[in-house]
């Protein structure tokens, strides 16, 4: 069971691509770009749209810091009033029209911008509670791994192979699991980040993003039976009628909790302080022209929050920024 994920997406892959072949990486092309080559191939090119997370919904709404937040942080973003925030919601793989029950569509995503005086900052989350690998490297070979893993691949197959040798990538993706509704769905940081404080003070947390009406998730043979759009739709009908809110909380690691490996979640039992509330007031007009625009980069920070030395979070900027290029194009 613990390989079901990546069976299920090599699957999909090869429904999509089986005649597709992965380019030959010239000895000049970065990690990112290599990475962004395997998505194209895996999930095929589409004019205009990102090489994962391609399905979503753009939502603007507002957060307002807690009291205990300013202690942890001298960042604007919990000092004063509430602030606004444009979003993303998304479903997982570089397929557009991927259903949004499909085991596939797993983890998905919630991406924010915090609009600030001093300059915007981003937070990019996601269903999963921990990560496949810790770099980026291991994130390419993993794709790479996936792509040559079809139905007439010799055993051990090559994701065999890769997972036998990285326990968490075969365990993470079944931690993401499809909720009734995107507005009932926790959404994680898998890496670490740093709060500064008044004193200079700093502090590593993982960011969660907690539904203050409750997660509620639905069973895959359920999800399997709804429609291709049910979640984007849903959570359209479901803003129409009212606000969606979520605990914006920071977990906290003890001594000995891993910085800078995301394939290790820290215990449940750690202390998560509320940050504030991330409120979704309603979704923009025209989603797909408005996401063009928008490239949410998690070292995106303001004065008071610092990047870790988790090495994934600089292969996820270059990543993005590989993938942002060509849908720009």
């Amino acid at each position: 069971m613990q390989h079901a994920f990546l069976t299920r997406t090599a699957a999909l892959v090869f429904a999509l691509t089986a005649t597709a072949a992965i380019p030959a990486r010239a000895e000049e092309a970065s990690t990112a770009e290599q990475t962004i080559d395997v998505m194209n191939t895996l999930f095929g090119k589409h004019a205009g749209i990102r090489a994962n997370h391609a399905k979503g919904a753009v939502v603007e709404g507002s957060f307002t810091p807690s009291k205990e937040a300013a202690t942890l942080s001298k960042a604007s973003l919990f000092k004063g009033p509430a602030v606004p925030v444009t979003a993303r919601y998304s479903n997982a793989t570089g397929v557009p029209t991927i259903p949004d029950g499909s085991p596939n569509a797993n983890p998905h995503g919630l991406a924010m911008r915090f609009k600030l005086a001093d300059g915007d900052m981003d937070v990019v989350t996601n269903a999963l509670k921990y990560f496949p690998v810790a770099t980026g490297e291991e994130f390419r070979d993993l794709l790479t791994a996936v792509s040559k893993s079809g139905p007439d691949a010799a055993k051990p197959t090559p994701v065999e192979t890769f997972v036998a040798s990285h326990p968490a990538a075969g365990k993470a993706g079944a931690t993401a699991k499809t909720p009734t509704s995107l507005g009932r769905q926790t959404f994680n940081g898998v890496n670490a980040f740093l709060f500064v404080d008044v004193a200079g003070k700093k502090q590593a947390f993982r960011w969660r993003i907690v539904p203050v009406d409750g997660e509620e998730l639905m069973p895959p043979d359920e999800a399997a039976k709804q429609t291709p759009n049910f979640l984007m739709d849903e959570i359209r009908a479901r803003l129409a009628k009212g606000p969606v809110s979520y605990r914006v909380e920071a977990q906290l690691p003890e001594a000995g909790d891993p910085i800078n490996d995301a394939t290790k979640p820290w215990p449940d039992d750690r202390k998560s302080v509320n940050m504030g509330t991330l409120t979704i007031t309603k979704a923009v007009a025209d989603s797909a022209e408005a996401e063009k625009a928008l490239l949410f980069m998690p070292n995106a920070l303001v004065d008071g929050v610092e990047v870790s030395d988790d090495p994934l979070i600089d292969a996820r900027v270059q990543a993005y920024a590989v993938s942002f290029g060509r849908r720009s194009q």
